[in-house]
């Protein structure tokens, strides 16, 4: 083979090779030597097996990963791509070539293997498919229909929609790109970050993938081949967000199971067949658990198939889950090679047209000066009744079009600007992020025609925060010389502080901490009124539907909502705010908001020394997004995954980090060493001149 390993300064592996496939086969290797225990738990995630290494904790998940058919829907959509693509499948085949060759060697570093007594197994073709499906199910947040369906049961039709918001449960991102005339150079720049929950190691790979048919440098996931989501050709650059689209509904099923044990479910047509069958789930340190996997016409159900009744009793309801891979045996692999080899925002686009899941928002430009801002993936057209709650499987009305929607596109003028907000998708979706991060990022680019690459960190560090306007018109409703309940000399000091605050959640900032000191306690007092007494009660679904389902962290994202709306009288919304404002008062000082706002990353093995993880700026509604339960917790799960900046004028002025390293080896130098950058909001340069790299030896 051809290939050749470099290592930049920050241990960023750039590959080359003599053609694509032997690319895609270093990819793997590599990512599997830098990144072996993380890529055989996605693997056992994406097959239901982590329970198996990880204890009785990891069993709700592979509960649903089976139910879901993850893995058998990954097996279909690489089948489909064998038929239709054959190029593609061997690309996506050789990179798993490489994942096996690069595994043991990677395991024997990592030290996990060890501690758990896992030994590394053998990816199939599908398994990449099977991850990315298994990184992505939850991502357009199918169970906050759940949440809707016990809101309009339990408090009420009227208030169906009442908790619409990115809450914790749900990824986002920004996004920017600035065309010629609004930068320093006269060629464009595409920036932003992800949002997502912070893993370690990070669910982002920098890497550079070079051939005689490209050399492109990007952000990659690590189990999948080539730069889905980041990535810069030199003449083209593209990025994504989340479009906040619905595209996944849930059906009510009735199921019966006959005399035989076979299973029925009543669709439109009557009682038809259901497959059904049992799958056994090892569990670590535990007895075998074995479950049933029932699947109808509408998809597989993954709520009431425990504890159904035995045969010949009355039928029983269930929720089956449908989602466009299941449906087309489809998931837009073909679009990752196409991706690699564009050249201008029209190969980008076209490329697009084949992209399924995740449905994003993309922005892309050229050095020809093309700019593109466009949404691609897979929204099926259907009722709107089908994006809101859970629907009855028996009623045609209910069915799927045969075409999916048509994906919006818009021109960009200047500069344009994606953060989950309702925007650009808003057709295609039900629940989208407050407007302040893309109202916020708009307001800066504005305010400049000489962007340059440096210059645009600025704007990821944003630690303005609009979303407080309301709680603080809310403190200032309090208190004054008409309110007849007159505040404590001590809580009216609170007040004060907080309406002379700058909005800014610094981490050193000792206001920021009594805001969100004043925040948590209105957002408990909230949660605990009568008026959401019926949604106290936990919801009867499976536990990983739980972030979607818990009414405290529905209050605290929505609480710009319910200050002003909503069930909770506008005088006792008075009155808790009174409260807060004593509680924190008559409390310790609030420290500053890094104190209590620090990360916290998962693991698959949680890490003992849990205090060491540093403290943050930022929060939910701040460019600078990073996210906690306000009322609950103030540590960080979700944040900026990567950041990046994207340079047409001069690749190498480009820049981009992640949270920890390139390693995911612990005790590797490369393992957190850009901690430190990401923290202070700086990037990492990008290289790619081959003399300022070292190559590997063998």
């Amino acid at each position: 083979m051809s290939i050749e390993v470099y290592r930049d300064a920050w241990g960023v592996p750039h590959l080359r090779a003599a053609d694509p496939d032997e690319l895609a086969f270093a990819q793997g290797r590599v990512t599997a030597r830098d990144r072996a225990w993380q890529l055989e738990v996605e693997r056992h995630r994406a097959q239901g097996t982590t329970a198996a290494f990880l204890g009785t904790a990891e069993l709700a998940w592979d509960t649903f990963a089976r139910r879901s058919r993850l893995a058998d829907t990954a097996r279909r959509c690489f089948e489909r791509l064998e038929r239709e693509d054959a190029p593609t499948a061997a690309w996506v085949r050789a990179y798993v070539d490489g994942v096996n060759d690069g595994l043991a060697e990677g395991a024997g570093r990592a030290p996990e293997f060890a501690e758990t007594g896992l030994a590394p197994g053998r990816w199939e073709p599908w398994t990449p498919l099977a991850v990315w499906l298994t990184t992505h199910i939850l991502f357009a947040g199918f169970p906050a229909k759940l949440w809707r369906e016990e809101v309009a049961r339990r408090l009420g039709e009227e208030w169906t929609e009442l908790f619409a918001t990115d809450g914790p449960g749900t990824s986002g991102s920004n996004g920017w790109l600035l065309s010629g005339e609004r930068t320093a150079s006269g060629a464009a720049l595409v920036a932003g970050d992800p949002h997502r929950f912070i893993e370690a190691p990070g669910v982002y790979q920098q890497i550079r993938l070079a051939c005689p048919a490209y050399d492109v440098v990007g952000i990659a996931v690590p189990g999948i081949p080539g730069l889905a989501h980041f990535g810069h050709t030199g003449p083209v650059a593209w990025a994504i967000t989340n479009a906040m689209a619905d595209y996944q509904d849930l059906y009510r099923e009735r199921l019966r199971r006959l005399p035989d044990g076979a299973v029925e479910a009543y669709g439109p047509e009557g009682w038809r067949p259901a497959a059904a069958h049992t799958e056994t789930i090892e569990v670590r340190g535990g007895e075998p658990v074995v479950i049933e996997v029932i699947e109808t016409d509408r998809g597989p159900v993954i709520i009431g198939v425990d504890g159904e009744p035995s045969e010949g009793s009355a039928p029983w309801e269930a929720v089956a889950l449908r989602y466009p891979p299941r449906v087309t045996a489809e998931l837009g692999f073909g679009v990752l090679p196409a991706l690699l080899r564009s050249r201008t925002v029209a190969d980008v686009d076209a490329a697009l047209d084949g992209w399924v899941e995740p449905v994003n928002v993309v922005l892309a430009a050229d050095t020809r000066g093309g700019l593109l801002h466009r949404v691609a993936g897979h929204v099926p057209v259907r009722h709107r009744a089908n994006s809101l709650r859970v629907v009855p499987a028996w009623d045609p009305a209910h069915d799927w079009e045969a075409a999916p929607a048509p994906l919006p596109r818009a021109e960009v003028a200047g500069h344009a600007v994606m953060a989950n907000a309702r925007g650009l998708a808003a057709p295609l979706g039900i629940e989208f992020a407050p407007p302040h991060r893309a109202a916020r990022i708009d307001a800066l680019l504005g305010a400049s025609a000489e962007w340059t690459p440096e210059t645009t960190t600025a704007v990821h560090r944003d630690t303005d925060n609009p979303s407080a306007a309301r709680l603080l018109a809310a403190v200032a409703r309090v208190g004054g010389a008409g309110d007849r309940a007159p505040l404590s000399a001590a809580a009216s000091a609170v007040r004060d502080r907080l309406l002379a605050w700058d909005r800014r959640m610094e981490a050193d900032s000792t206001d920021a901490g009594l805001y969100a000191a004043v925040r948590g306690a209105v957002v408990r007092r909230l949660a605990a009124h009568e008026a959401f007494a019926a949604l106290r009660e936990p919801a009867p679904y499976p536990e990983v539907f739980r972030p979607w389902l818990a009414l405290g962290p529905r209050v605290a994202h929505a609480l710009e909502t319910l200050l002003f709306a909503g069930p909770v009288p506008a005088g006792d919304v008075d009155r808790i705010v009174r409260e807060a404002l004593d509680e924190v008062a008559s409390g310790e000082p609030p420290a500053a908001w890094g104190v209590t706002h620090r990360l916290a990353p998962w693991q698959a093995l949680p890490d003992p020394d849990d205090d060491r993880w540093p403290g943050l700026g930022g929060d939910h509604d701040c460019v600078l997004s990073t996210s906690s339960v306000p009322g609950w917790t103030d540590r960080s799960a979700r944040a900026s995954a990567a950041r990046y900046v994207w340079d047409l004028a001069d690749r190498e002025r480009s820049g981009w980090i992640v949270p920890f390293g390139a390693s995911g080896v612990p005790g590797d130098p490369h393992h957190r060493d850009q901690l430190p950058l990401w923290l202070r909001g700086e990037l990492a340069p990008v290289t790619t001149d081959w003399q300022y790299l070292t190559k590997e030896q063998e």
